[in-house]
């Protein structure tokens, strides 16, 4: 959702920046793995420029309300279960193990392949806010 939000320029893009507006007001709880920060920082660096992608970066580490969920040994071995019971890969993985650690009811992404995990409902972020 950080990367739609920082690079997607259309309504899905306006969808997830509303979302993320709702965090930083406090209208909704969030959290995200640290890793989300290295994958928005790739992806704008690599469709923008370096000088941006520190820009997106940093606004994410600095982002209202946002809870960071940190990845550490005992998140990785999370993230071998998730691996193992619902074959997504790692980057993924990580992510449902951050969510799963931080009690989250639901993850929000465009990806279906989180419909496989059965204890986090997926919403998509077109539309989130009907």
């Amino acid at each position: 959702m950080f990367v739609v939000a920082n690079l997607d320029i259309e309504t899905l893009g306006n969808d997830a920046r509303s979302i993320l507006k709702s965090v930083q007001s406090g209208e909704l709880e969030a959290a995200s793995s640290a890793l989300s920060f290295d994958e928005l920082v790739w992806a704008v660096k690599r469709n923008r420029s370096p000088e941006d992608s520190m820009t997106a970066g940093e606004a994410f580490l600095n982002m209202p309300r946002l809870r960071l969920v940190p990845v550490n040994g005992d998140l990785l071995a999370s993230t071998l279960g998730v691996m193992r019971k619902y074959h997504l890969d790692p980057r993924d993985s990580i992510h449902v193990a951050s969510a799963l650690a931080e009690g989250a009811e639901t993850i929000v992404s465009e990806d279906k392949h989180f419909d496989r995990v059965k204890q986090i409902r997926r919403r998509d972020i077109r539309g989130f806010h009907d």
